[in-house]
């Protein structure tokens, strides 16, 4: 059996896949849910949620997982625009829980951060959520306590407009991807902590160094070791853990037994992209069918059509779809390093497949990919003047460090020289593959920016790490080590986040918007998440307009429990 959860103190989930119907209207769903994967849908505005303990099979060993409502994804909750929930959440574990609302608006003491919010839910306790619903969208739920995310307390989670939606859809389906592991999370993180590269299989070998000598030369390769080597790094640590580990989930179901959804010809079909996976970006594509991206974090933007796009932790995307003359169609979703694969299909018919596409080859991180220059240093810049901008230099805000003290800090092991927006790359192994990929340049929201005003100040923060000793910061400065960021009720701030690490980071600001700048300064997108990809520099404004105490932190869960995490005060 499973190990049990170590209490902690800080933690998050994921969201499930569920069967909806819709033509952009509420109403009841009009399809049972009949498909395996698909977690049952609870709608309404009062709703009773229980956390505990449920057997689980999903790679041949049966083990114990935690779950909400005994299933692994949770039940869908579908709410309405407007109206005002209540959920009880019941506590069957032998140890705290807590719920969080991934996304959602609310007062800050009904977000469900242990230590900030609530003391969490003691075992045999049950804690009372009640909020008024100011959105709709696609989003998630999970929990904030311990580990409990990664062992299966995650669910998807819809609200209905109440205006019709700007596009029209015949048949409605939410995709979750998750990551898995039989092994619990902490036994996978104790040997994070002693070799970082544990389950790093495609470290570079002689034969790679013969190889690129032939290629490069024997002086040029030299030097990239060396380079590399300076930085304690690998070009190939894509990914803390991968498939080694990882058995990768669409809506609760491994590659082996996939998912299916149904469609009849002519249909237009609206997928609700979830990354619930604790530690796993996905690459998301149908192969045979565009992709129309009609919201991101569950807001509606301008309809953009890809082949291909990249989920990061915790990011949600809407898409149209509509099959054409197959009768089959796969969902494929690899994972950032090419360790494996979630998949699902979507067929006229229970029991038909398509061929899976093989996996893209193994990516490298190039010295332009941690902000050092090259080739793709240029991606997402124009060459602006940041101070011009006003963005602060490193160090402005209360709580950084000045990079002199960054190269001494026993916490940081690696700076990037030359960030940049990067906002129209593709990113890491998908540049040049032959497939049109959604990037953030590419998202634009319906609406002006909701605020209007420009930011009254900016603070800047690093990501910051060191792979060898596996710790994570912003700053420099574990959570346990860090002052709150306060900002004063009513204002208006800019965020500049850099992201000094070779690993990419979904940073996730609790109970405020993140409204994404372009390059210059304006409003491009708002978002719950934003992808921080290595040797980047992002800035987004944020309107602190809800009083309490918000979490502040990435969202690969080992990061944000080893420090990357932050507080962030609205005091009037």
């Amino acid at each position: 059996m499973r190990s049990k959860t170590s209490r902690r103190t800080f933690v998050k989930g994921l969201a499930a896949g569920g069967l909806l119907g819709g033509l952009g209207l509420w109403r009841p769903p009009v399809w049972a849910l009949t498909s395996p994967g698909q977690p049952t849908q609870l709608s309404g505005n009062d709703f009773d949620l229980w956390v505990g303990e449920t057997s689980v099979n999903l790679t041949g060993t049966p083990v114990t997982a935690t779950t909400l409502n005994g299933s692994l994804p949770g039940p869908l909750l579908r709410w309405r625009e407007g109206d005002t929930v209540t959920l009880r959440v019941h506590n069957r574990l032998a140890e705290d829980t807590a719920i969080h609302w991934h996304g959602i608006l609310l007062p800050s003491n009904m977000d469900g951060v242990p230590g900030f919010s609530f003391d969490g839910i003691e075992p045999g306790g049950t804690h009372v959520y009640r909020f008024k619903l100011r959105q709709s969208g696609t989003y998630w739920y999970h929990s904030h306590s311990g580990f409990q995310e990664l062992t299966g307390v995650y669910a998807p989670l819809i609200i209905d407009p109440l205006e019709p939606e700007p596009f029209r859809y015949d048949r409605d389906y939410v995709v979750m991807l998750s990551d898995w592991s039989d092994q619990h999370p902490a036994r996978i993180l104790a040997k994070l902590k002693k070799q970082s590269d544990y389950y790093n299989p495609a470290r570079r070998t002689l034969g790679d160094l013969i190889e690129d000598a032939g290629r490069d030369g024997l002086g040029a390769t030299l030097k990239d070791r060396w380079a590399w080597a300076r930085m304690r790094m690998t070009p190939t640590d894509i990914a803390d853990v991968g498939g080694g580990a990882y058995t990768y989930l669409l809506n609760g179901q491994p590659p082996g037994t996939p998912w299916s959804g149904l469609f009849a010809p002519g249909e237009r079909i609206r997928l609700r992209l979830i990354n619930a996976a604790g530690m796993s970006y996905f690459d998301f594509r149908i192969p045979g069918l565009k992709l129309t991206v009609v919201a991101a974090d569950g807001q509606y933007v301008e309809p953009v059509e890809v082949d291909e796009l990249r989920l990061g932790v915790a990011e949600t995307y809407d898409v149209l779809v509509e099959p054409k003359d197959q009768a089959a169609y796969s969902l494929f979703a690899q994972s950032m390093d090419r360790s494996g694969y979630a998949c699902g299909t979507l067929a006229l018919r229970e029991g038909l497949r398509a061929p899976l596409p093989a996996l893209d080859p193994r990516p490298l991180l190039g010295m332009a990919d941690m902000g050092h220059g090259g080739e793709h240093a240029g991606h997402g810049t124009s060459g602006h003047d940041h101070a011009a901008m006003g963005h602060a230099t490193h160090g402005s805000a209360s709580q950084s460090h000045p990079d002199s003290e960054h190269n001494n800090n026993p916490l940081v092991d690696m700076q990037t020289m030359a960030p940049v927006a990067k906002l129209d790359d593709p990113g890491l192994g998908l540049r040049d593959n032959g497939r049109r990929v959604l990037t953030y340049a590419d998202l634009r929201s319906r609406f002006a920016d909701p605020d209007g005003r420009q930011p009254g100040r900016t603070l800047e923060l690093h990501l910051t790490g060191h792979m060898e000793r596996f710790v994570w910061s912003f700053d420099g400065i574990p959570f346990a080590d860090a002052e709150p960021i306060r900002l004063q009720y009513g204002e208006r701030v800019r965020i500049v986040l850099v992201n000094d690490t070779m690993m990419h980071h979904p940073i996730h600001l609790h109970g405020l918007w993140s409204d994404l700048e372009d390059e210059h300064g304006e409003f491009k997108v708002r978002k719950h998440t934003i992808d921080m990809p290595p040797g980047s520099r992002r800035s987004f404004r944020v309107s602190a307009d809800a009083l309490g105490r918000w979490a502040f932190h990435c969202h690969l869960l080992m990061h944000m429990d080893l420090g990357m995490f932050r507080e962030v005060r609205v005091e009037e």
